[in-house]
């Protein structure tokens, strides 16, 4: 599989913040910009987001306060960058960057702010995330013959496949550490599961939950999984893991970016939203 990181020609703002347990109450809009902005991650202590922005005018990682303000980019600005996930400590934060014709996987100890290469034994890998533990990330692979979900010692070594489908996009772990969830790449992808416990390659689709609008658009919580439905595209749901139920949370009057992020205390959600369609005057100096 060829993996071509996709563009709206839609503008994005990173984002809109609501509570699940209120879903009545207003939206907060957080990082406004003119540029596209996508993938908002909350901190694991709730006080920083890492988002994905062209605000530079590359594509590049960059990460703020919970209300937007002290912006930093912690990616090269040389190179295009995305994806960000924060590691279960608050301390690093892993991404994707694209050189040459590959893609790689940098981590960027956030004391230092400087990206470095995740060594493995797979090369063209994107989308990282973390174990809960810290011990593990796991990526996707682009590499002839070995493409699906892998994943390996977060300070590098050699990656092992959890599923041989070659369309496996995106992995979370569950908070309890023993199953790996992950969407399939494709018009209205499916979540399937895997244990970890068991022979690597054993997946299975999340039967009573729905299909999901987009790849990107679903984010495991303790208690299940909140996702954008493929029939209902303006709409958050929630999957319940104990009753199997699905209840929607609320209603958008724009589509969905990419990206969806829980607070830890669970009271608030973060996604990115279609803004109006416009664009920025530009000044050149000394144009000849």
């Amino acid at each position: 599989m060829t993996f071509t990181r996709s563009r709206w020609w839609r503008d994005r703002f990173v984002s809109r913040g609501r509570s699940p347990l209120h879903p009545e109450s207003s939206p907060v809009e957080l990082v406004p910009s003119s540029r596209n902005q996508n993938q908002a991650q909350y901190s694991p202590d709730g006080k920083r987001i890492a988002f994905e922005s062209e605000r530079s005018g590359v594509l590049g990682v960059w990460i703020s306060d919970n209300d937007g303000s002290n912006l930093i980019q912690i990616s090269n600005p040389r190179f295009v960058s995305g994806s960000p996930q924060w590691s279960p400590d608050g301390k690093k934060i892993a991404f994707d960057s694209r050189l040459l014709d590959r893609w790689e996987i940098d981590v960027a100890d956030l004391s230092e702010r400087i990206p470095r290469k995740l060594v493995t034994n797979i090369s063209d890998v994107t989308r990282p995330t973390w174990s809960r533990d810290g011990k593990w990330i796991y990526f996707m692979s682009n590499e002839v013959g070995k493409t699906g979900i892998h994943r390996c010692p977060a300070w590098g070594g050699d990656a092992v496949a959890l599923s041989n489908d070659p369309r496996g996009f995106v992995a979370h772990e569950s908070f309890d550490g023993k199953t790996v969830y992950f969407a399939n790449h494709g018009a209205t992808p499916v979540l399937k599961q895997v244990s970890l416990l068991a022979q690597p390659g054993a997946a299975s689709e999340l039967n009573e939950l729905p299909r999901v609008s987009a790849a990107l658009h679903w984010t495991v919580s303790r208690g299940g999984i909140y996702f954008v439905p493929a029939d209902a595209p303006r709409s958050l749901r929630y999957f319940d893991f104990a009753t199997k139920q699905v209840r929607r949370i609320f209603d958008t009057e724009k589509d969905f970016g990419d990206g969806l992020s829980v607070s830890s205390d669970g009271r608030w959600i973060m996604y990115a939203q279609d803004d109006d369609v416009n664009g920025d005057i530009m000044l050149v100096d000394h144009f000849q």
